[in-house]
């Protein structure tokens, strides 16, 4: 149960909860044959190294990790493209949809809370996202994985954003659609909001969420700033 009173600040993930990384499907369906089976291996092969590198100590801008994991998935299912072709592949992640729910909540929250992001993505990836979802002036900022050189979710990432932000990390409440990320932010002593736009069920394994919704407004609605 989210306990309201405890928060102060709202952090949000960035991939897959403030842009679409499905916008991947559109720019593969000219070089796979399955575009959705090969961007879900993309994404998830992405994530995967994420949590590999952590362990290995070997950090790599997500950037370069989402190369890596485009060649694997691009490999994988046969395709043939160049590397200049690939490379214009992995630029989707400099242009991703914003989910059609996320302006018009922020707006809402923000009203009530200082907002942020903390996420994965490097400098340079997230300075993008900002100018194509237009958080400028609806988000104080973001804090980087790449700051630390450690990827979520590590519990260092996530005490590192609260001590930049500013914020008691028990007053913080992050908004993801990751379920790693809610176990993650949970376990580091935050309470976490599972954005589930798809309405399937939450894995049965880590802490559970704070509360789940299924947009950015309904969130708006649960805390009703």
């Amino acid at each position: 149960m989210l306990d309201t009173d405890r928060i102060s600040t709202l952090t949000f993930d960035s991939y897959s909860t403030i842009v679409d990384v499905g916008s991947a499907v559109d720019v593969l369906a000219g070089h796979v044959a399955d575009p959705e089976r090969v961007a879900e291996r993309w994404r998830s092969q992405s994530l995967l190294y994420s949590v590999v590198v952590n362990d290995v100590d070997s950090y790599e801008p997500f950037y370069e990790l989402n190369r890596r994991a485009l060649a694997h998935a691009l490999e994988t299912a046969g395709a043939d493209v160049t590397e200049t072709e690939r490379e214009e592949i992995l630029s989707v992640y400099l242009d991703l949809r914003v989910f059609s729910d996320v302006r018009a909540g922020l707006d809402r929250l923000t009203e009530a809370y200082d907002c942020w992001v903390v996420s994965n993505g490097n400098p340079e990836m997230l300075d993008r996202m900002f100018e194509v979802a237009d958080l400028h002036d609806r988000v104080e900022g973001y804090v980087s994985a790449d700051e630390i050189g450690t990827f979520k979710p590590d519990g260092e990432l996530y005490r590192h954003a609260a001590a930049r932000i500013g914020t008691p990390i028990e007053e913080l409440a992050h908004v993801t659609a990751g379920w790693f990320d809610v176990a993650g932010a949970e376990a580091a002593g935050m309470q976490a909001v599972w954005v589930n736009r798809d309405g399937g069920p939450y894995p049965n394994v880590g802490p559970d969420p704070s509360l789940e919704v299924d947009s950015f407004t309904a969130l708006a609605d649960e805390l009703d700033p």
